[in-house]
Order: C-alpha cells, then structure tokens, then sequence
C-alpha cells in the first residue's frame, strides 16, 4: 500500500440553491489521510462531512481537484475501472441502508459474493465481521427486526467483511449506548491496525471529547484543517484524553 492512504487535492464541491446562486460545500481541500491512522472530521450541521466521505468513496465527482488513493487519481477513474477500484473501500451511510427483507449475515454477505469465494469461507468471515461490532447473535434476524443501533452496528460488519483498505463511517455511533460505542470503535480499530485508511465524520461528543482518533479534522465554511493529534490511547472512552492531558471541547452539533 502506497504511504500516500487517501489524499484530497484542491478538492472542491459546488452546488447551486433554488435560485441558482452558488456554494462551494468543500473550497481547495488539500488533505492526508495516512494508513494505519484513524482520523476524526468534526463540524457544525450542513459543513459537507458527509459529502466529503461520499467524494472520498467515490459517489460523488467533485466540481474541481481530485482525490487521490494509494497514488492514484481515482476520482478520474470512469465506470468499470471506477466500479473495481470501490471494491478496496467500506462506507458506512448515516443510514444503515439494510436490505429490510434479509437477516443481518445475509446483509453482511453481499459484497463478498462477487468475490466468487465459497460459501463456508463466506460464511466464516460474516460471522467473523459479525463478531468483532457484537452483533453475532444478530446474524439470523431479519434487517426490519434490529434497531436503529444493532442495524448501524451490522453496516459496519458489512463494511468491514471485505477487509477494505479505506474505510469510511458517517456519523457510525449516533444510536449506540456507551457499550455499543466500545464496540464499533473495535472494530474501526482492528481495521485501522491492519494498516487501512480509516476516516470517521461525526459530531457525536462522546467521541470529540476523548483521543478516538490519530488525528482529528475540522471542516468549516468549506476548509479542513488539522485540529489536534490524539494519542492512540485506550479503548475505554472514559480513560481516553489528549496526549497533553486536555480533553477537546465540543460544540458541534448536527451533520449534513
């Protein structure tokens, strides 16, 4: 894997209101995101966190720049090529989009089937997947059966069944108590410690005030900058601080 993780490059997103006028959501992003870390973008509601992860994964082009992966221009990539490149890249929606008539495990399955694997390696690694969010038990209930948490909790396993080499998560503990908090930052940590680029967009204070991430981004008014750098630290969010000791100050509240 290239040192260079997931890099943005004067990245730029524009959209027009209802009367035409323009805004630049993202204005000339220049930005790392290295393996190996994982990294926090914070802001206040409307501040295009989620449409700075869908450029990342390559849903959306952007309006000018580029986005960059592994020392590639992927977001000049164009269809198949596009399409085969998507495959090295969990995302995680704000919304669990679960298919609402399959079990969690047949949920998690899906994107290992054009893998072409069989099925009793499948199967192993969905309950694996299924494992590491604390979500096992759930493998044979159907999506509509789970709540809002243990559904956002089987998205991660099915981001995470691929072994992705960037992993992206919108706002993934919005519905988690503090224990299913534990659960998904494991598993966005064992992925992280197997070297993939893991960016996480969240106004969720519990993981603001605390050292969840190597670093930690702000995005306002359409520029990201660095905000701190966290210590890797312990997995329990009550032991978690800065390496200096201060505990970072949320206000943020909201996302877009």
């Amino acid at each position: 894997m290239s040192a260079a993780g997931l890099e943005c490059r004067e990245l730029t997103l524009a959209r027009r209101d209802a009367r035409g006028s323009e805004r630049r959501v993202l204005d000339a992003i220049d930005a790392t995101f290295a393996p190996g870390d994982l990294s926090l973008v914070r802001g206040s509601t409307g501040a295009g966190k989620s449409s700075l992860l869908h450029l990342l994964a390559g849903l959306l082009r952007p309006t000018s720049g580029e986005v960059w992966a592994a020392g590639e221009p992927v977001s000049r990539y164009l269809g198949s090529h596009r399409d085969r490149w998507r495959r090295q890249v969990g995302l995680v929606f704000q919304v669990s989009q679960l298919w609402p008539d399959l079990s969690a495990a047949e949920n998690v399955m899906l994107p290992l089937v054009p893998s072409g694997g069989s099925l009793s390696d499948i199967r192993r690694r969905v309950s694996e997947a299924l494992e590491q969010v604390g979500a096992l038990a759930l493998a044979e209930r159907v999506a509509t059966e789970l709540s809002v948490g243990e559904q956002q909790r089987v998205a991660l396993a099915r981001a995470l069944v691929v072994e992705p080499v960037f992993l992206l998560a919108d706002e993934p503990t919005a519905h988690q108590d503090p224990e299913g908090i534990d659960l998904v930052m494991a598993g966005l940590d064992r992925a992280r410690d197997r070297g993939a680029t893991v960016v996480v967009a969240s106004h969720d204070p519990r993981l603001l005030d605390g050292c969840f991430a190597q670093r930690q981004w702000r995005l306002e008014a359409g520029q990201l900058g660095l905000h701190t750098e966290t210590c890797s630290g312990p997995s329990d969010p009550g032991q978690r601080a800065g390496r200096d000791g201060h505990r970072i100050d949320s206000q943020e509240r909201g996302d877009d």
